[in-house]
C-alpha cells in the first residue's frame, strides 16, 4: 500500500466483503464467526491499518450530544434467596445504587434479573438477555453456593462481578478491599497505643470474601510481639456448615456465652468487628465502650463520630463496576477473559469516641 492512511473500504475491497463486516471484525463483534473476525484482523494488520483517533473521538462526543432513542440496557443479575433479598442485606443495597447511578452518567440503564425467578434456568435467562440485545452483565448479590457456575452462553456477553461469587466462570470483578480494611483499622489502633488486639469475625462472611478478612488481621498482627497477638474470635464453630454458610437473612450475632469466654481468656484492649456482631452483647455483659475496652468497627455506617472504624465505599465499588463494563464494552471484549482482573476499593478511616489514644505511660 502507498503512504495514504489505510481505511476500512480498503480492507473490504481485499477482504472482499462489505465494510459494515470489517468494522464488526475489527471491534470483535460476536455476530461474525471467529474465523471471520480472525482472518479480517490479521489482515488489517498485514495492510498496516490503524484506527483514526480523532473519528474515534468525534463518535464519542456525537454519541453524548446526541439524544439516543434506545437507551441500551445492561442487566444487574442477582441470585439471592428471594428477588429483593440482596436489599436489606448490607453493601447490597449501595452497590446497586452506585452501579445505577453510573449506568445512568453513561448513558445506559441498568435493569434487575433475578436468577431464581419461577420456571426460569441460566440457559433460558443467557437467551432471553441476548434476544433483547442485552450484551453487558452486572454479576452481584450471589450467595455462597460452593463450586456453583453460572451456566450462560459467555461469548455473547462482556460480565464484570460485585464480590466474588459465582466463582465459575472467572470474570473481572470489583470488591472492597476487605484485607487493607483491616490492616488500616489496625495500623490506627497500634497508633493510638493499643497492643492486645482483637478481632471478632463472622465464618461465612470471612468466606464470602475469600478470607480476606482474616489475613488483613494475621498480616498485621506479625507486627506485634507474640505475648500481645490475640486469636480472632470467628464465630460460629466450622460445624457444622448450616450454621454459617446460608442465614436466610436471619440477624448475624455472636454468641454471647463463646465471646464472653474469649474476652475473659485474652483481655483483649479493643476489638475490631462489626458494630451488630458484637456490641449488643457486650452492654448485656456489662461491659461499656470505651471504658472497659475500645471498639472499631470495619463497616461504619454512623460518621457522627462517636464510632471510630472504617466506612466501605460500597456505592464506589457499583459505579466502578459499570465503567470497567463499559470500557469492555466499547472495545468489544466479550466472553471469559483470558487473564481476568480483580479491582479493590479501598475503605475510608474515621477518627471515633469509641477507640480514644490511650495516655502514655
Amino acid at each position: 500500500m502507498d503512504q495514504r492512511r489505510v481505511t476500512l473500504a480498503d480492507i473490504a475491497e481485499k477482504a472482499a466483503v462489505h465494510v459494515t463486516t470489517v468494522s464488526l471484525a475489527l471491534r470483535n463483534h460476536p455476530r461474525l464467526p471467529e474465523a471471520t473476525r480472525q482472518r479480517i484482523q490479521k489482515l488489517a494488520e498485514k495492510m498496516g491499518y490503524r484506527p483514526d483517533p480523532m473519528m474515534r473521538a468525534l463518535v464519542a462526543y456525537r454519541g453524548k450530544i446526541m439524544e439516543r432513542r434506545n437507551i441500551p440496557t445492561l442487566a444487574y443479575v442477582t441470585n439471592w434467596t428471594t428477588r429483593w433479598g440482596w436489599k436489606t442485606v448490607t453493601a447490597h443495597p449501595e452497590f446497586y445504587a452506585g452501579a445505577e447511578a453510573m449506568a445512568n452518567q453513561l448513558g445506559f440503564k441498568l435493569e434487575h434479573f433475578w436468577v431464581r425467578e419461577p420456571g426460569l434456568t441460566d440457559g433460558r435467562l443467557s437467551r432471553m438477555l441476548y434476544a433483547r440485545g442485552i450484551n453487558g452483565l452486572i454479576l452481584a448479590s450471589h450467595g455462597r453456593e460452593m463450586g456453583d457456575a453460572l451456566q450462560f452462553d459467555w461469548p455473547n456477553f462482556s460480565a464484570v462481578k460485585i464480590d466474588y461469587f459465582p466463582h465459575q466462570p472467572v470474570l473481572h470483578n470489583v470488591t472492597n478491599n476487605q484485607c487493607d480494611i483491616v490492616r488500616l483499622a489496625m495500623q490506627k489502633v497500634m497508633l493510638a497505643g493499643y497492643r492486645r488486639i482483637g478481632f471478632v469475625m463472622h465464618r461465612g462472611w470471612d468466606h464470602a470474601v475469600d478470607h480476606l478478612w482474616t489475613a488483613g488481621f494475621l498480616c498485621e498482627q506479625q507486627h506485634l510481639p507474640a505475648r500481645e497477638r490475640v486469636p480472632a474470635h470467628i464465630f460460629p464453630a466450622p460445624h457444622p456448615v448450616d450454621r454459617w454458610f446460608n442465614e436466610n437473612n436471619a440477624p448475624v450475632i455472636a454468641d454471647r456465652d463463646d465471646l464472653e469466654k474469649w474476652i475473659k481468656r485474652h483481655r483483649p484492649e479493643v476489638i475490631i468487628s462489626k458494630g451488630s456482631f458484637v456490641l449488643p452483647l457486650l452492654r448485656e455483659m456489662g461491659l461499656k465502650v470505651p471504658r472497659d475496652l475500645a471498639f472499631v468497627d470495619v463497616f461504619l455506617e454512623d460518621l457522627g463520630g462517636g464510632t471510630a472504624g472504617v466506612r466501605q465505599n460500597h456505592r464506589t465499588v457499583g459505579s466502578a463496576a459499570v465503567e470497567i463494563l463499559a470500557g469492555q464494552l466499547q472495545h468489544n471484549k466479550f466472553g471469559v477473559p483470558e487473564i481476568p482482573t480483580t479491582t479493590f476499593v479501598e475503605g475510608t478511616w474515621f477518627d471515633g469516641a469509641s477507640c480514644p489514644a490511650r495516655k502514655s505511660g
